[in-house]
């Protein structure tokens, strides 16, 4: 990142990344690179997590990280994304929507679930589109500073990539502040400890959009 940055200056790059199992260390490392926006998906609602995310990510330790990229560099956007119609009821979405943004993030995207092939999981609901714009506005009153909510939304939404990239380059935009640190002790208290060896980093995946 920093060799792109540093022979084209004005690219803006945004990163999906994992949770890095909850290594803080990793998170800061990546948050304070010369990235644009820290991405990072939670999915689902709390409830389903363990149904629907490989075993060793969690709800708790999703929201810790986008907490910990945010602290590690408050000029940072941070962005993540939820599917709808896995079963989950609109008072939890509701919920994950408040929980995301308690932890400073910026830009949300919500989409509609569909199974990938017959070993995924089932959808439960095709969530109506009225739906969709219900939860869009409770997240832009909670202070969102961009909502994508759509049937066909996607984390890599392309009119949302136009918007963020203006938003950045706006001198007059401002990311949301880091959590309060007794919101980020209480989830460092509720995460999981993982036991002996080195966290395996992914690659993230990485967008590039041109000023």
């Amino acid at each position: 990142l920093e060799m792109l940055k540093k022979s084209k200056p004005d690219i803006r790059v945004e990163c999906l990344v994992s949770d890095f199992q909850g290594d803080v260390t990793s998170i800061e490392t990546l948050a304070t690179s010369p990235l644009d926006v820290y991405a990072h998906n939670v999915e689902t609602v709390e409830r389903l997590t363990p149904y629907v995310r490989d075993k060793r990510a969690g709800y708790i330790q999703s929201l810790r990280a986008l907490a910990a990229a945010k602290s590690a560099r408050p000029s940072l956007y941070t962005k993540t994304s939820l599917m709808l119609g896995l079963g989950e009821s609109d008072e939890e979405v509701r919920q994950a929507i408040s929980d995301i943004r308690s932890v400073g993030v910026d830009v949300l995207t919500l989409g509609q679930y569909l199974r990938p092939t017959e070993q995924h999981l089932a959808v439960v609901e095709y969530v109506h589109p009225d739906k969709f714009d219900e939860f869009k506005q409770y997240a832009l009153d909670l202070g969102y500073s961009y909502v994508a909510a759509g049937p066909l939304v996607r984390s890599s939404y392309k009119a949302g990539e136009f918007f963020i990239e203006h938003m950045i380059a706006d001198p007059d935009s401002k990311p949301a502040p880091p959590p309060p640190a007794e919101l980020v002790a209480e989830l460092e208290a509720r995460c999981p400890k993982h036991e002996g060896g080195a966290v395996k980093v992914h690659m993230p995946e990485t967008h590039f959009t041109s000023a």
